[in-house]
């Protein structure tokens, strides 16, 4: 029976942040980067990824050390992690993906101060073990990384007729406000207006059940 506890309960978190604790359209965090670097599929899909590496990475570390962090410098301590992490990331995609790198500058540093980051791992790696910590940072990386894609593809297609450079309809159609900060409020306010109406409703089948 605990068995089937600690399943249910691993999946939970692990899912979490893919719907009803999703970073972006549910809790409002890291902003700033979802908004400015999705004006297009392959530079959203690169800084989710990206954030999502460190993400995992920082959770796993500081789940490991968690114990031996005093109290009061913990804040510290996990920002020298994470910038430790981001470093990496910066690192390696400056060598294997230049390009991507260049379109990115410098949102790949400011990864370090993502609300995000910061608030799983005081939320959540500083007070569980590694497999959960690991599962917490995947779920909330992969939620994170599907709601700045689906902003970088839906404004990629309205501005430009194009999803990853690939033709869709003319660019004629295109609306160029999509690529201004403008249409990328707009495009995320109606993603979040939508998963909240999406957790109501199983809310309700919740109660109703």
């Amino acid at each position: 029976m605990s068995d089937d506890k600690s399943k249910i309960s691993s999946l939970n978190v692990l899912t979490a942040g893919f719907i009803r604790q999703n970073p972006t359209f549910s809790q409002v965090l890291g902003l700033c980067p979802t908004l400015a670097t999705s004006t297009n599929a392959e530079n959203a899909l690169g800084m989710g990824l990206a954030t999502a590496g460190v993400l995992v990475l920082s959770n796993i570390f500081i789940s490991m050390i968690r114990k031996l962090i005093p109290d009061v410098i913990r804040i510290p301590a996990y920002i020298s992690v994470i910038a430790s992490f981001v470093t990496i990331v910066n690192l390696l995609m400056h060598g294997y993906t230049y390009q991507l790198w260049t379109n990115l500058g410098l949102y790949i540093p400011l990864i370090v101060v993502n609300c995000i980051i910061m608030g799983r791992a005081e939320a959540f790696a500083s007070k569980n073990g590694i497999l959960k910590s690991f599962l917490d940072g995947l779920g909330m990386g992969l939620g994170f990384t599907g709601a700045i894609l689906l902003l970088g593809i839906t404004r990629e297609l309205f501005s430009v007729g194009t999803i990853f450079g690939l033709r869709i309809w003319p660019k004629t159609y295109g609306m160029f406000v999509m690529m201004l900060p403008p249409g990328a409020f707009l495009v995320i306010g109606f993603y979040m207006a939508f998963f909240k109406h999406v957790t109501n409703v199983r809310k309700n089948k919740k109660v109703k059940g």
